[in-house]
């Protein structure tokens, strides 16, 4: 078994190559040099050779559209309403945003922000919080979350102070503690598909991460994580 020099796990501990490639690691987030980074596109582009520095932008198995164009989008056979059950309640959020989104970026912003959220519709559904300060102003957030019982999907929509309207919202389900999410947008004037991953493996520190792709999801690029700790 061999260490990966330099990574370790959110929590800290050394990756070990052959840990990660027989168990398809349990938790997506690693470190390197102090800085978190997604460790799944290692695997799917086989990139365990390459320099880490070089991993934020990655490629994957493409997504299935449908012949309409639409992401084809199906739930896992554990679906339930009851998925996003860990995320109840009071949290301290820390987040790593990169600074601009599909340009080469390679520098983070780090910030602090607290959240709470509340179940609505007997459990069809729940809404949440977001609360920060940017340059001094403040900001806030909020998601609003439905699961259709008929499709077994999620649905999860974003609206802020800036925009003030509901962004599309992204379509998926959780895989046992992974939860992965999907929706078509525009950024820039481009076509883009935009992922939201929740890990839930520590329910008292859950991780949220989004990722935005330009060729149809065959590469992305991570640009947002956030770290909760429930309050």
């Amino acid at each position: 078994m061999h260490k990966i020099k330099g990574v370790l796990d959110y929590q800290n501990r050394p990756v070990f190559k052959y840990w990660v490639v027989r168990h398809q690691i349990s938790t997506h987030l690693c470190r390197h040099n102090g800085a978190l980074f997604d460790l799944c596109p290692i695997l799917a582009s086989s990139a365990l050779n390459k320099p880490l520095d070089q991993l934020k932008t990655f490629n994957m198995t493409a997504l299935k559209f449908t012949t309409a164009g639409a992401i084809d989008i199906h739930p896992s056979k554990n679906s339930s309403q009851n998925d996003f059950d860990f995320l109840e309640g009071e949290w301290q959020i820390h987040n790593r945003k990169l600074n601009t989104r599909l340009n080469n970026c390679s520098e983070w912003t780090e910030f602090e922000a607290i959240g709470e959220m509340h179940k609505i519709l007997l459990g069809l559904g729940n809404t949440d919080s977001f609360k920060a300060t940017f340059d001094g102003k403040p900001f806030e957030g909020m998601s609003l979350r439905l699961f259709n019982p008929a499709t077994k999907l999620w649905s999860i929509y974003w609206a802020d102070s800036v925009f003030g309207k509901l962004d599309p919202p992204v379509l998926g389900s959780f895989d046992g503690k992974t939860g992965t999410f999907y929706t078509k947008d525009v950024f820039n004037g481009n076509a883009i598909v935009v992922k939201f991953q929740w890990d839930k493996t520590d329910p008292d520190h859950p991780i949220w991460s989004q990722a935005f792709s330009a060729d149809h999801g065959v590469t992305w690029e991570w640009n947002w994580y956030m770290y909760f700790h429930r309050v």
